[in-house]
């Protein structure tokens, strides 16, 4: 979503800078001179800049998503656990009832006295082994009703802070979202600032990509998920990008990425920084189809490399899921999943 529209070469350096570069070339193609279009150059080169900021923070917004889903999964399962726990605790309450209910039947009176009053003393030995065993066994019972206790308790404490975290993450995922929402309707506002012949020169040249299906060479997926991934990012070119989305109507970089390996079967990170980390670093060189290649230094852009130097990705807010070249960013890694 930040400045994909723009073709850099590898390692060029990142940012306003280049796409202020490029702009400027693509202005001079359209036949405009440098001195009338500085103006316009210098809001395009904000607009893709608020478009690279408002990436990071749909980034940071997925992982701050992905941890408030994480924690309420972990929030609800403990939850379930303190419940059977509390089950358990009154079930073992309930046998601690009937051990001191037969406790009492088999004699509550003192040892020594009872066996001087007993009529039988071979049957007050047979209840007073009854007695014993009964003893033990409420003991028994009795620890692991403290066991279960204390555990109950620490499940409790531990659910209250899992809540305090989730409440902590919800509130960063509106932070980041407002953030995002900031920076593209900056962005709109000054693209709606561009006269109508400029607005259009800088669509045709941020909808360099090609939506078409291009030549992808002999090189095959490494394996029958990759391939099964790359068919389904296919399917996804044309559709638009929708930030914080991944499928399958709309979707961002890295939902894009994750959803076309979710039809291979294959869960990965929702994030681009996580899907970096998702497999074996191989060199750019080496990139087969289905591999994963994030951008920059911080991983904030992600695509899929579909074979002979291009990938499908999703660029940006108007910019549907379409092809450009591999080097379109500085900081390429490969990820082999």
């Amino acid at each position: 979503m930040g400045t994909h529209r723009r073709l850099a070469t590898p390692g060029f350096d990142r940012g306003a800078n280049a796409a202020l570069c490029v702009m400027s070339a693509a202005a001079a193609a359209l036949g405009v001179t440098p001195a009338t279009a500085a103006p316009q150059d210098d809001t395009r080169a904000k607009v893709d800049r608020l478009y690279t900021e408002a990436e990071k923070a749909t980034e940071a917004y997925n992982r701050a998503d992905e941890r408030a889903d994480r924690l309420r999964e972990q929030v609800g399962r403990a939850q379930d656990r303190i419940a059977r726990q509390q089950e358990d605790i009154n079930s073992m309450r309930d046998v601690l009832g009937s051990l001191a209910g037969a406790q009492y039947r088999s004699g509550g009176l003192d040892p020594s006295l009872a066996l001087l009053l007993s009529d039988d003393p071979e049957d007050y030995l047979d209840k007073a082994a009854a007695l014993a065993r009964i003893t033990a066994h409420q003991a028994g019972e009795l620890k692991k009703l403290q066991d279960a206790m204390r555990l109950l308790a620490q499940e409790r404490s531990e659910a209250t802070e899992k809540l305090v975290e989730l409440e902590k993450s919800r509130q960063a995922v509106a932070a980041h979202k407002r953030t995002v929402e900031r920076k593209l309707a900056e962005a709109r506002r000054l693209l709606n600032s561009l006269t109508a012949s400029d607005r259009a020169a800088y669509d045709r040249a941020s909808r360099s990509g090609r939506t078409d299906l291009p030549d992808f060479g002999s090189v095959v997926a490494p394996s029958g998920r990759a391939a099964a991934a790359v068919a389904a990012a296919r399917s996804a070119v044309g559709r638009p990008y929708v930030w914080g989305a991944n499928g399958p109507s709309g979707f961002d970089c890295s939902g894009l990425i994750q959803w076309s390996y979710s039809q291979a079967g294959v869960s990965l990170p929702r994030t681009s920084q996580g899907q970096r980390y998702a497999g074996r670093q191989v060199p750019l060189s080496e990139a087969q189809p289905g591999d994963v290649v994030t951008y920059r230094s911080d991983a904030s852009h992600v695509g899929m490399y579909m074979g002979n130097g291009q990938v499908i990705h999703a660029p940006y807010p108007g910019a549907p899921v379409r092809y450009d070249p591999v080097g379109m960013l500085p900081g390429a890694t490969v990820t082999r999943v």
